[in-house]
C-alpha cells in the first residue's frame, strides 16, 4: 500500500502532448479491477502505455512519452481507517493546494517541482480505491477536464 501514496513524493517523470495539441478527440474507456469491482473512466488515447502494477490490485498507465502517469489501484483497508485517518498516516506534504476529505473519500492535489500530482481515494467494501495522476504543470489548464472526469468516475462497482 506504500506506492498508493507515493504520488505525494512522486510528481516525477510523467505523459504525452497536451490534450489541446492532440489531432484527434480523446477516446475514453472504462478500466475495471476485477478483484475489487473498482472502475474508472480513463482517457485511453492519452494514457496509451501500460506502465506496471501498483501494490494491491490495479494498473499503472502512462503517456507515450512517459511524462504523465495514471495509477488505478485498490488495496485492502485492513485497519478500517477513515479517509481522514488514512491520509494523516501517509504524512502528506504541508503544501497541499487542494484538499477535500469526507467520510467516504479524500482528494488532494499540489505541485512538486514542474509537476502536478492529484490523488483521490474512495473507501468502500473494506478497500481503498484510488486514482493517482501526475503530469507536467504546464499542462494543468488543458488537463483540468481530464482529471475531473477521471476523479468523478472513480467507483466501487
Amino acid at each position: 500500500m506504500t506506492s498508493m501514496i507515493k504520488a505525494f513524493a512522486l510528481g516525477a517523470s510523467l505523459g504525452c502532448c497536451t490534450v489541446a495539441a492532440q489531432a484527434e478527440p480523446v477516446r475514453w474507456t472504462t478500466y475495471r479491477i476485477p478483484e475489487t469491482g473498482t472502475s474508472v473512466d480513463i482517457p485511453a488515447s492519452v494514457f496509451s502505455e501500460i506502465a506496471g502494477r501498483p501494490d494491491g490490485y490495479g494498473q499503472r498507465f502512462q503517456t507515450a512519452d512517459g511524462r504523465a502517469n495514471l495509477t488505478v489501484q485498490s488495496a485492502a483497508n485492513d485497519q478500517g481507517d477513515s479517509p481522514a485517518r488514512f491520509l494523516a498516516k501517509k504524512n502528506p506534504p504541508p503544501n497541499i493546494q487542494y484538499k477535500r476529505v469526507t467520510s467516504r473519500f479524500f482528494a488532494v492535489s499540489s505541485y512538486k517541482g514542474d509537476y502536478v500530482w492529484y490523488n483521490r481515494c474512495n473507501f468502500t467494501g473494506g478497500y481503498v480505491h484510488c486514482v493517482l495522476i501526475n503530469y507536467p504543470r504546464a499542462w494543468e489548464r488543458d488537463w483540468d477536464g481530464l482529471v475531473t472526469r477521471i476523479s468523478l468516475s472513480l467507483n466501487r462497482g
